[in-house]
């Protein structure tokens, strides 16, 4: 057995001499190759082959602290003061509400007859729907109470015009006789009066005043036949806003359930309760305003029919139309009373006419619109001033009329916006209070 164990080991024993060997020679052999590989690539020109090395793991760089000054703020927007950045956070706000407003005001400037007949047939609708809704509490049928209503008032509008026509008709020769009288009257005054002036100038200027004509005869037939254009329009205004003016007054709930349905579902019922707020408050515009040019025309026809000018009542009515514009209408119209006056009647008696347009638009701007118009209307008379001079620069006349009922219109809407978003505020509050105080 120990002989058997002896050659075991000498066995293993070469057996590991000889993997020794072999690893060595296999070691020389890869040497003298990449020996010769290199030797090659010298020869040819080309780059040493290198042999892979183990690549080394990627090193993290530590995070860098930043040192921040005690005095300096962290970022640039907290070193910009608190009021600066309020003021720029409204500006670009206030910049995007002009801007639409502005594409709002060229849209209705674009549609300028649509948007003046609807406007009109609303203020005409709220004038003549209390007497719908009177008719149909008697049981009168609603088509038939918006036509009768309607007709009524068509007729009372052209009972109106006719009888202007007719008093100036019957007046025109008795009124241009006078101005003829006054024409002369200062011409002689121009003469003997302080001016001195001579006759010969008087003539000169007369034929100036024709030649001037004469030359800008092509501008004043383009006037003309612009003025054949603005009739046009204003038929045509006309009578969209009557065929307006019926359908609000036969179908104007289901016109305003299919404007609340084109609104937002959140906005629906906000704009339900506002809607008949804002109606109440057009319709009691309409009505007082009515009332206080019906007063002022008549007290200023009684003064002038007193002073003898002619034409009062057509002056009157005239009077009555341009009062509807609050404040200054009344004034501006009435400025007509005072020329026909003062070239029918004297200087004198054209100054007691405009004592007593100022007269009356006191009483109106202390007593009568107060008093009259009650709390229904709440503008301020400087929100009024300034919302009649927007109106006339953006619209004219039209613009100047439609002002204020608009911005009494919408003062009502948002109060009433203002006062609902208010008492939802207040309910959550008490329902967040009353589920704190179940919790604790």
């Amino acid at each position: 057995m120990s002989r058997e164990r002896r050659a075991l080991k000498a066995l293993a024993k070469g057996g590991a001499v000889a993997a020794g060997v072999w690893a060595g020679m296999e070691r020389r052999r890869r040497a003298a190759a990449y020996a010769a590989d290199r030797a090659a690539g010298a020869e040819a020109g080309a780059e040493p082959v290198r042999l892979p090395r183990q690549a080394e793991p990627e090193r993290i760089p530590a995070p860098v602290r930043e040192v921040h000054h005690p005095g300096r703020p962290a970022t640039p927007a907290e070193a910009v003061p608190w009021a600066l950045r309020v003021a720029a956070e409204s500006t670009w706000r206030l910049l995007l509400l002009g801007v639409a407003l502005y594409v709002v005001f060229r849209v209705v400037d674009t549609l300028r007859l649509v948007a003046f007949a609807a406007l009109a047939a609303l203020l005409i609708s709220a004038l003549l729907e209390p007497t719908v809704s009177w008719l149909r509490r008697l049981g009168v049928p609603r088509s038939l109470a918006a036509a009768g209503t309607f007709l009524s008032g068509v007729a009372g509008i052209g009972l109106v015009g006719w009888f202007v026509v007719w008093q100036v008709t019957t007046n025109l020769d008795q009124v241009t006789g006078k101005v003829q009288d006054g024409v002369n009257k200062l011409r002689e005054w121009l003469v003997t009066g302080p001016l001195h002036l001579t006759q010969q100038q008087i003539n000169d200027f007369a034929r100036q005043i024709s030649a001037a004509i004469g030359t800008n005869s092509e501008q004043i037939t383009s006037a003309g036949f612009t003025g054949v254009t603005i009739a046009v329009e204003v038929l045509t205004g006309v009578v969209l806003a009557a065929f307006t003016t019926f359908f609000l007054l036969y179908d104007g709930a289901r016109i305003w359930s299919w404007v609340l349905r084109g609104l937002p579902r959140h906005s629906r019922y906000a704009m339900a309760g506002a809607g008949p707020k804002a109606w109440a408050t057009l319709t009691a515009y309409v009505r007082g305003t009515v009332c206080v040019a019906f007063i002022d025309a008549l007290c200023i026809g009684i003064g002038i029919q007193l002073l003898g000018v002619p034409m009062a009542m057509p002056l009157a009515v005239i009077i009555f139309l341009g009062a509807f514009v609050p404040l200054v209408g009344a004034l501006v119209t009435g400025t007509i009373a005072v020329l026909i006056a003062l070239v029918t009647v004297g200087p004198f008696t054209a100054l007691m006419v405009l004592v007593v347009l100022v007269a009356v638009q006191q009483i109106e701007g202390h007593l009568l619109q107060p008093l009259i118009l009650g709390r229904a209307v709440r503008v301020h008379p400087l929100g009024v001033v300034l919302g009649v001079t927007a109106g006339s620069i953006v619209g004219g006349i039209g613009g100047a009329i439609v002002a204020v009922p608009l911005i009494a219109v919408t003062n009502t809407v948002v109060s009433h916006l203002h006062r609902r978003n208010a008492a939802g505020m207040e309910v959550f509050e008490a329902l967040e209070n009353a589920r704190e105080a179940a919790a604790g």
